[in-house]
């Protein structure tokens, strides 16, 4: 059974920072593009970064947050640094097999979802 296990959310004051994580299992995602997402409360949920043999970031958190994955650990990270309060939201992470086209902000192409993690920056 495929599972990603989202970990590191939690309260930090604005301008702190946090460290995502997510553990996969059940399937090797080396040849996978891993992906977090956020949803705040009462907007969509929206892509924040992705890395596939390349990799993209939401242009408001460009400059602060920086994916990383250890394929060797089957785990993706998603560093936070600067937040604002405006990050607030559940973060969560998806994967999907590599694709000859690059459209990471496309949910319906990801095959598995963690439960999300809650990330709330006060002000």
């Amino acid at each position: 059974q495929v599972q990603l296990v989202e970990s590191g959310g939690g309260l930090v004051q604005a301008g702190g920072s946090l460290k995502l994580s997510c553990a996969a299992s059940g399937r090797t995602f080396s040849s996978y593009t891993m992906a977090w997402f956020r949803q705040a409360e009462g907007k969509e949920r929206e892509l924040v970064a992705a890395s596939g043999g390349r990799t993209s970031y939401a242009d408001s958190v460009k400059g602060r947050f920086t994916i990383s994955r250890d394929n060797a650990k089957n785990t993706v990270y998603l560093q936070m640094l600067s937040l604002k309060p405006e990050d607030t939201a559940v973060y969560f992470c998806a994967a999907k097999r590599f694709l000859s086209s690059w459209n990471p902000q496309t949910e319906g192409e990801y095959d598995y979802w963690g439960q999300g993690t809650q990330v709330t920056v006060s002000s």
